[in-house]
C-alpha cells in the first residue's frame, strides 16, 4: 500500500491530489508534495539557520528553527519513502547557513539522504549552496516533464513548473470568521509550493506578486490545515 493510500485510510488525516501538466501529485498538510509514480518528495523554502542568521545581526529568535524544520522533514521522508528529495531553494536563510549547521542537524540530513538522492535547488537566499551536504545542487531540474525551480518563470516558460520563493497563503471568510493558512497554489499548469520552514511567513496568493503566474479561473488554493488539505477555488478567496 502506498503512503498516500495509508494516509487516506486514516480518518483524522486527509491529503489531496492534483495534476500539473498531466503529472499526478499528492499534497500533504505538512506542506510537501509527492509524485507517486516517480517517488519524488518536494519541499520548498526550509530557510534553515534563519535564527542564527538573525542573531548575527543582533536580532535574537528562539534557536530551534533548524531542528524543528528538519524533524518535520524527516517525518515526511519516513512516511513517503521517496527515491528522490527535491528542496526547491532557500533551503538556508543565507549563503553561509550550511556552514553554521550544528552537528546534530548535519546528522539528521545525512539520515534523510541515506539510500536516496538529494537535490538542492539554488534559491535567492542561498545561491551558492555550499556546506558539503549529501546530494547535489542545481539551478533547476526536470523530472517527469516537470521543471523544478525556485523562482517561478513568467510566460510560457512556466508551463509544467513546480516552484517556490513566494510562500503562498490563502484567506477565506466563513460565517464572519477569517482564516488564513499556507497553501499550494495551482492551476493545472504550474504549482507554487508553500514554505516549509517553521520561521517562514506567507504572502496572499491574490497579491500582485502572483500576477500573471496563474490562469485565474483555474486557480485552486490547497490550504493546509493541521491534519487535512482544503481545496479552495479562486472565487472563494479573499485578499
Amino acid at each position: 500500500m502506498s503512503a498516500a493510500a495509508r494516509q487516506i485510510d486514516q480518518p483524522d488525516y486527509s491529503i489531496a491530489e492534483t495534476e500539473i501538466a498531466g503529472v499526478r501529485l499528492v499534497l500533504d498538510p505538512a506542506g510537501v508534495a509527492f509524485l507517486p509514480a516517480e517517488r519524488v518528495l518536494v519541499v520548498s523554502d526550509l530557510h534553515l539557520e534563519k535564527g542564527s542568521s538573525f542573531a548575527r545581526r543582533g536580532v535574537f529568535l528562539p534557536p530551534y528553527d533548524t531542528s524543528a524544520t528538519l524533524a518535520m522533514l524527516a517525518r515526511m521522508v519516513a512516511l513517503y519513502d521517496p527515491a528522490i528529495v527535491v528542496s526547491l531553494g532557500d533551503s538556508f536563510h543565507d549563503d553561509e547557513g550550511a556552514e553554521r549547521l550544528p552537528s546534530q542537524a548535519t546528522g539528521v540530513i545525512a539520515a534523510i539522504a541515506r539510500g536516496r538522492e538529494m537535490i538542492w535547488i539554488a534559491g535567492n537566499h542561498d545561491p551558492s549552496f555550499g556546506g558539503g551536504l549529501p546530494g547535489f545542487a542545481a539551478q533547476e531540474i526536470a523530472i517527469a516533464g516537470l521543471t523544478f525551480r525556485h523562482v517561478p518563470a513568467r510566460g510560457a516558460a512556466g508551463a509544467g513548473e513546480i516552484a517556490g520563493h513566494l510562500h503562498p497563503s490563502a484567506r477565506i471568510v466563513r460565517r464572519g470568521r477569517s482564516v488564513r493558512r499556507p497553501c499550494f497554489a495551482a492551476d493545472g499548469a504550474r504549482m507554487i509550493m508553500p514554505s516549509f520552514g517553521v520561521f517562514t511567513g506567507g504572502l496572499n496568493v491574490l497579491d500582485r506578486a502572483f500576477a500573471g503566474l496563474f490562469d485565474l479561473p483555474s486557480l485552486t488554493a490547497f490550504m493546509t490545515g493541521a491534519d487535512r488539505i482544503y481545496p479552495i477555488a479562486r472565487r472563494h478567496l479573499c485578499g
